[in-house]
C-alpha cells in the first residue's frame, strides 16, 4: 500500500485523487530540482474537466461527512498523524528534492506537519456553540435557544511551494476534521508532497470515502476552483496579485486569503545587540528567505546602527550556504532561476539608489548568497515589496516614534516585531503595530503552528491554526424550540 514510501528511487509519479481513487493521465508535468536540475518528480496535467469532475465528487461526499461521527473524524487526523511520524524521513526527502528545503529544515517542517494535524485533533473537542437567553430583552420569551457550528460542505484549498506540506496540513486537516470534502490543488512545484500526505490521509482505515480529492494544474485549474458555486470556502496562501484575482472571481463564498508580507523589526537602543543580530540573521534567511514572514526591513536606532550592522553582517557570513542534501547546510537555493534573476536585479538597482552591500549579493554553485544591504531608504523597492529572496535592509531611525511610522507605511501587514528591554516600548508596539502579529523579543518570523495566523492589509482576510481554520471552515446553525 505505501510502496511510494518505500522507494529508494528520488523519482516518483504523483496520481490525482479523484475522491478515494486514484487515476493517471497521459499527459505530465515535470519537477525538476532547483539543486541538481534533475527530474525528482511528475504529476498528472489535469484541466478544468477533471477540476469539475472532483468538485462534484466532494459535493457528493460532503452528505456523508457531514454526518461522520466526531470520534470517527478525531480518529482519523490521530491516524495519519502516526504514519507521517513513521515516514518522516521519506517526507523530509521529498522536500528536499522538490524544493530544495535543506534538509534539517525540511525534518522540521514534517514534525510541525505533524503537530498541525494532531493540534486540529484536539481541537475538535472544542468545536461546539452554546445556549442563548432569549428573555434577555423584554421583547424576547422564555425558550431553548442555541448556536452550534456545521461543516460548510466543500473545501476548495490552494497551497504554496514554500511550506508545501505543512501548509496542506494547515487546510486540509481542519477542513476534514469539521466534516466538510475538500479538493486540494497543491503548487506545482512539490506535487509528489502533496500526493504523499494525501496518501496518507485517503488509505486511513477511518478515511471517509471520496470525502479528499487532489488535482494538479495552474491557473485553469485553479481559476476552475475559484469561479465554481460548489465550494463553500475557498481557502489560498499566495501572492497578492493572485490574491486579488481570486477576489475578483470567486464569488459568493467565504473566501480565505493569507498573501504576503515584508516584515520589519525595530532594534531599539536597550537591545541585546549580538542576541538582536544572531536572530535577524536566522530570520532573514532561513528558507532562503521564501517565507511570508521572512525579516525583510530592520530598523535600527541610530545610537547602535553601524555596531549592530557589524554584528549583522558577522552573523550573516557564519551560515552555510551549499547541497539542501547536507545535513549541516542552512540555505540552499532559490525555487527557481526567475526567483534568482529577481533577487539579483533588485540588489542591483538598490546600490544604484545608493544603498551599500555589506555582505553576500552574488551567487556560489547557484545559490544566491545572504545578503545584508545597508543605508536603504524608504522609497527603494527592496523596502517596499516583498523580496521574497535571502535579502534584509537595514534601515537608521533616530526614534521609536520615527521607527514605528515607517514600519506602518507599508501596504503589508502579517508579523512586525521589536528587540528592547524598555517595558513601555513593549506595550506601545503592541498597540501602534499595524498588522496581525507581534513579536517581542524575537524576529517576525517566529510562528508556532497553534497560535492565530494571518494579516492585515494586503497580507490577507482571515486566519488560520487549527482552532481559528475550524471556524473558517463551519457555519453557525442557530436553533430555537419554543414551548
Amino acid at each position: 500500500m505505501f510502496g511510494i514510501f518505500n522507494s529508494s528511487n528520488q523519482m516518483n509519479d504523483a496520481q490525482i485523487f479523484m475522491g478515494s481513487k486514484e487515476e493517471s493521465r497521459e499527459r505530465f508535468s515535470e519537477r525538476r530540482s532547483p539543486d541538481t536540475h534533475n527530474v525528482v518528480s511528475r504529476a498528472p496535467i489535469c484541466n478544468a474537466e477533471d477540476t469539475i469532475r472532483a468538485l462534484k465528487i466532494a459535493q457528493k461526499a460532503s452528505k456523508v461527512t457531514a454526518k461522520s461521527p466526531l470520534h470517527q473524524r478525531i480518529s482519523w487526523l490521530e491516524d495519519v498523524a502516526d504514519m507521517l511520524e513513521e515516514y518522516r524521513e521519506n517526507m523530509a526527502l521529498t522536500l528536499v528534492n522538490e524544493v530544495a528545503k535543506p534538509l534539517a529544515f525540511a525534518r522540521v517542517e514534517v514534525d510541525r506537519c505533524i503537530e498541525t494535524i494532531r493540534l486540529t485533533a484536539k481541537e475538535l473537542i472544542a468545536l461546539h456553540g452554546e445556549t442563548i437567553p432569549t428573555d434577555i430583552a423584554p421583547s424576547g420569551k422564555k425558550a431553548i435557544a442555541y448556536f452550534t457550528r456545521v461543516p460548510v460542505g466543500v473545501v476548495a484549498c490552494i497551497t504554496p511551494f514554500n511550506f508545501p506540506l505543512n501548509l496542506v496540513a494547515h487546510k486540509i486537516a481542519p477542513a476534514l476534521g469539521a466534516g466538510n470534502a475538500v479538493v486540494l490543488k497543491p503548487t506545482p512545484e512539490a506535487p509528489l508532497t502533496a500526493y504523499k500526505l494525501a496518501k496518507l490521509f485517503n488509505s486511513s482505515k477511518y478515511a471517509i470515502e471520496d470525502a479528499l480529492s487532489v488535482v494538479y494544474g495552474d491557473v485553469e485549474v485553479g481559476s476552475t476552483l475559484v469561479k465554481s458555486m460548489i465550494p463553500r470556502v475557498l481557502s489560498f496562501t499566495g501572492s497578492v496579485p493572485v490574491g486579488k484575482i481570486i477576489t475578483q472571481q470567486a464569488g459568493i463564498k467565504k473566501v480565505s486569503l493569507e498573501l504576503g508580507g515584508n516584515a520589519g523589526t525595530f532594534i531599539d537602543k536597550s537591545a541585546d545587540i549580538e542576541y538582536s543580530a544572531s536572530r535577524c540573521a536566522f530570520g532573514a534567511f532561513v528558507n532562503s528567505g521564501q517565507v511570508c514572514i521572512s525579516l525583510q526591513r530592520i530598523y535600527v536606532h541610530s545610537d547602535i546602527y553601524d555596531d549592530f550592522a557589524e554584528v549583522l553582517a558577522r552573523e550573516t557570513k557564519t551560515l552555510k550556504v551549499g547541497s539542501p542534501y547536507e545535513e549541516d547546510t542552512f540555505m540552499g537555493p532559490l525555487i527557481d532561476d526567475e526567483s534568482l534573476d529577481r533577487a539579483k536585479s533588485w540588489v542591483a538597482s538598490a546600490k544604484e539608489e545608493g544603498a551599500t552591500l555589506l555582505t553576500g549579493g552574488d551567487v556560489v554553485d547557484g545559490s544566491f548568497t545572504p545578503t545584508v544591504m545597508a543605508d536603504v531608504t524608504d522609497e527603494m523597492k527592496i523596502v517596499c515589496e516583498e523580496v521574497f529572496a535571502p535579502i534584509v535592509s537595514l534601515v537608521k531611525v533616530d526614534s521609536y516614534e520615527e521607527a514605528i511610522e515607517k514600519m506602518n507605511n507599508s501596504p503589508y501587514g502579517l508579523q512586525f516585531s521589536i528587540f528592547t528591554n524598555d517595558l513601555k516600548l513593549t506595550q506601545r508596539f503592541i498597540e501602534d503595530a499595524e498588522c496581525g502579529g507581534v513579536v517581542i523579543n524575537d524576529i517576525p518570523t517566529l510562528r508556532f503552528d497553534v497560535q492565530p495566523y494571518g494579516g492585515s492589509k494586503l497580507s490577507g482576510v482571515g486566519r488560520e491554526g487549527p482552532k481559528w481554520a475550524l471556524e473558517e471552515f463551519t457555519e453557525v446553525k442557530s436553533v430555537v424550540i419554543c414551548n
